[in-house]
């Protein structure tokens, strides 16, 4: 392949994101009050949002609707020509209908109207212009701005999906933040995978919380010792007389200790680290795991509202939970 050849690839690519990006640009201009009624459409619907839409624009339309039930609004993508084979059923009173169609024409549409209408649907439709059928006879019509598709031919939808696309993600971006929606409701319908872990799971649910090694703030290092060969996690914590975790002692502390020249008498909290990094039970082990590597530490002692010790997490526990 010639040097000419490769430079006409990478210029057809540039020139394609061009084109999508002014489309985008020209989606921005087109948002007025209509976006701001059909998210009020959409935040008061007392059913699940439907998004219908034909070819390019269902594919659209499917990522649309998934983005919607993951972010807190109930949401299904249903075919429109299935729709008219009996699939029309899933739409009930209550559910809001968003329906694509770029040219605001398609007769996969056109042939569900008299049912959304009996039945008294709101409908938002998403559409080049408001010259189309289904735009004149939308609730809220949505227009994306005369754009340039990117294909060359300006036959294959290519700005117009990307412009759709965005249009979808705006909404529901509007709707989490009207919605107050949290990344704890978010993790809710994401148990799955790494997301899933990272969200889901507490430090709780991977510390380490029985057989902890502790020994009382007047031990001596031989004490320690015994204590840290014992608990098998290369520490021991420290307490004082409530319990409450005054320090800990590590491998790195007893080097520390031995260069000088302690001796297995010496009292544990002259040669403790003292205000050792600490975690609540409650937090994400994502966070643990955040924390450890912003503080260079590969453990966190997990304490309670009495600052007792309930738990010991490690970077190792983290990782073979799969935490990242």
């Amino acid at each position: 392949m010639t040097t000419t050849e490769q430079n006409s690839y990478l210029q057809d690519a540039i020139n394609a994101i061009r084109t999508e990006q002014q489309a985008l640009e020209i989606l921005i201009n087109e948002l007025d009050e209509r976006f701001i009624t059909a998210c009020q459409l959409l935040e008061n619907c007392q059913g699940r949002v439907v998004v219908t839409g034909m070819g390019k624009s269902g594919h659209i339309g499917r990522k649309m609707a998934a983005t919607f039930a993951s972010t807190g609004t109930p949401s299904f993508f249903m075919h429109p020509a299935e729709a008219g084979h009996g699939d029309l059923g899933m739409l009930v009173k209550g559910d809001v209908l968003i329906a694509i169609s770029n040219s605001g024409q398609s007769d996969e549409i056109r042939r569900l109207l008299p049912v959304v209408e009996k039945l008294n649907i709101p409908m938002i439709s998403i559409s080049r212009d408001k010259r189309g059928f289904l735009p004149q006879s939308a609730t809220v019509a949505l227009t994306l701005g005369a754009s340039d598709e990117a294909c060359p031919l300006g036959l294959a939808p290519t700005s117009s999906t990307t412009a759709t696309l965005a249009l979808g993600d705006a909404l529901a971006v509007a709707l989490v933040h009207s919605k107050n929606f949290t990344s704890d409701d978010f993790a809710l319908s994401h148990p799955a995978g790494a997301l899933g872990k990272r969200l889901l799971t507490k430090v709780s649910d991977v510390m380490h919380s029985t057989d902890l090694p502790i020994i009382a703030q007047t031990a001596n290092v031989e004490q320690a010792l015994f204590s840290m060969t014992s608990g098998r996690l290369g520490m021991t914590v420290i307490v004082n007389g409530d319990k409450q975790v005054v320090g800990v002692f590590t491998d790195g502390d007893l080097r520390r200790a031995l260069a000088k020249n302690i001796t297995l008498s010496t009292t544990i909290d002259s040669v403790m680290t003292e205000n050792p990094k600490t975690i609540a039970q409650d937090v994400r082990a994502s966070d643990a795991l955040t924390i450890m590597n912003e503080k260079k530490v590969n453990q966190l002692l997990v304490l309670d509202d009495k600052k007792q010790l309930v738990g010991i997490i490690s970077l190792h526990d983290l990782l073979q939970a799969g935490v990242k």
